[in-house]
């Protein structure tokens, strides 16, 4: 932060390489978005490094995806080392200085970083079929599932709690059917079984409770002033690459529900880089590139800046791609067609320099050199510049275990997410009201077979339903024990007395009747 409210991003040079100026972005532009791309190797991990120190040491708290582990780093000071030294020189980096950051390791599995977690209800059913490639059907399927949840008073927390609505489902899809429309039973097995493809792949670590707050990936230090950098451990996590996408989009989904509008402020409540960008978007259907649009075009208002890391500008679709003001681009491979056009697509999204040729130079960045492009004066985009990224005060390259292990010990989240919390949810609930019905049922069968003068089989019941889902005309006899008809049964004692009732109705009604032709003889 070499001028007030400014991120120094690097120094631009002139054709004859001679210091041209200093490259800043603008923190009251910091929540208007922005894209890194380039071919692997050409520097982007380092500038999403530079990045989040400056927006950290501006106090704007950062989260970030680690996928390969380098960007751990940060929470460690820097080297001096002679290549970031000769390039702090070249751009004129005067007050460059070695530090470390207050960083936050999550992760998913726990094993990197403290556990992070949400539940199925948070996840709801659109992020849900995502993850788990459902069928029109199947999310349907899905959706009456939490309908159902909701109406019942059904925590849905974990999978298993899922998992055990769906049984009840198939076992009454025919009265369920009567409410929502047809569930097929082949639908619900069928979610069922993409389910345990989830739990197998190591999903079950990521639903259930304590559930993740918003508040603690916007926290400050309260001693240096500086944003804490959140940082999640995804080397294991990018196995299951839709996982890691769903997820990143369920939290940007969720600061954009729960966090206030406040404008646009002069520096960002919270940056957000979603590295791998491509993944969220591959294959997704057109609903939720939808949501996508909209959370990325409106969440800027709630303070949150979004900045996409991918190799290739033709990841992010046009309709996103407009809504990022803030572009760094590295060199880009032109061999096939399809990266021709990418770098003619790059090319045109900036502001021309009539100092060079954009697409021209894209082929020739070297490691470290980038195009960079930020948002000026009353928020245009300024000419692009051929760019030295500056070097990061944060150690380049990966913290030993042992130093993870450190600042995991000296986290102030330490103790809240490392434990798992169980507490009453649906499948307890649901197994608590079956083996009620259960037992009922028993009684009824014993009690029929003391009583030979009951029908054979009149004890028997079929099954049970949630408060809520019983017969319309049964209101009144709701909490009985219900027979295969589904109405109240009568006992011995109200059976009898109705059978006395029907014989002296039936003995007056004769002597009423022998009367009245008696005086008609007569």
């Amino acid at each position: 932060m070499d001028e007030t409210g400014k991120l120094f991003i690097g120094g631009s040079r002139k054709p004859d390489d001679t210091l041209n100026k200093a490259e800043y972005l603008d923190m009251k532009f910091g929540n208007r978005h922005g894209l890194v791309t380039g071919a692997t190797g050409t520097g982007k991990t380092v500038t999403l490094q530079v990045l989040a120190e400056g927006f950290s040491r501006a106090g704007v708290p950062v989260f970030a995806a680690d996928i390969k582990g380098d960007l751990s780093g940060i929470a460690a000071k820097g080297e001096a080392k002679d290549f970031l030294l000769k390039r702090a020189e070249q751009i004129g980096y005067q007050d460059y200085e070695f530090e470390q950051f207050p960083v936050i390791f999550w992760d998913i599995y726990g094993e990197k970083g403290h556990r992070v977690r949400t539940t199925i209800a948070e996840m709801g059913p659109l992020l849900l079929s995502r993850l788990m490639d459902a069928s029109e059907p199947q999310e349907g399927v899905l959706n009456i599932a939490f309908k159902i949840a909701d109406k019942a008073g059904l925590p849905l927390l974990d999978l298993k709690d899922l998992t055990s609505l769906l049984n009840y489902m198939a076992e009454n899809a025919t009265e369920l059917s009567s409410q929502f429309g047809l569930i097929s039973k082949s639908s619900v097995a069928a979610v069922q079984r993409a389910l345990l493809v989830l739990e197998q792949q190591g999903a079950e670590h990521f639903f259930g409770e304590p559930a993740l707050k918003i508040t603690d990936i916007m926290r400050v230090n309260p001693n240096t002033g500086h944003g804490q950098v959140s940082i999640l451990a995804a080397d294991k996590l990018m196995m299951n690459p839709r996982l890691y996408a769903t997820f990143l989009l369920w939290l940007l989904s969720e600061l954009f529900e729960e966090l206030p509008e406040v404008g646009d402020p002069d520096k960002p409540k919270l940056v957000f880089f979603f590295d791998e960008a491509h993944l969220l978007f591959d294959e997704a259907p057109k609903v939720l590139l939808d949501r996508v649009e909209q959370v990325v075009r409106l969440i800027r208002s709630k303070g949150v800046g979004v900045y996409f890391v991918t190799q290739n500008p033709l990841d992010v679709p046009e309709t996103v791609l407009a809504q990022l003001g803030n572009r760094v681009q590295h060199a880009l491979r032109a061999y096939t067609p399809r990266e021709q056009k990418a770098v003619r697509t790059a090319a045109d999204t900036f502001r021309p320099n009539p100092a060079f040729d954009c697409a021209t130079a894209i082929t020739n960045l070297g490691t470290g050199e980038a195009l960079v492009s930020t948002l000026e004066g009353k928020g245009a985009p300024s000419m692009v510049e051929r760019t030295l990224i500056c070097p990061p005060s944060g150690r380049i390259g990966p913290l030993t275990d042992a130093e993870r292990q450190t600042v995991m010990d000296r986290s102030p989240v330490l103790g809240i997410y490392d434990e798992d919390v169980d507490r009453e949810s649906a499948f307890e609930m649901l197994a608590a009201k079956a083996k009620t019905a259960s037992d009922q049922a028993a009684a009824k069968k014993a009690q029929d077979e003391l009583d030979p003068g009951q029908p054979a089989g009149s004890g028997e019941t079929t099954g049970w339903t949630l408060p809520g889902f019983g017969h319309k005309d049964d209101d009144d006899r709701r909490d009985q024990p219900r027979g295969r008809s589904g109405y109240q049964r009568e006992t011995i004692i109200e059976a009898a007395m109705k059978s006395v009732t029907r014989t002296v109705a039936t003995q007056v009604g004769r002597a009423i009747v022998r009367g009245i032709l008696g005086s008609l003889k007569r």
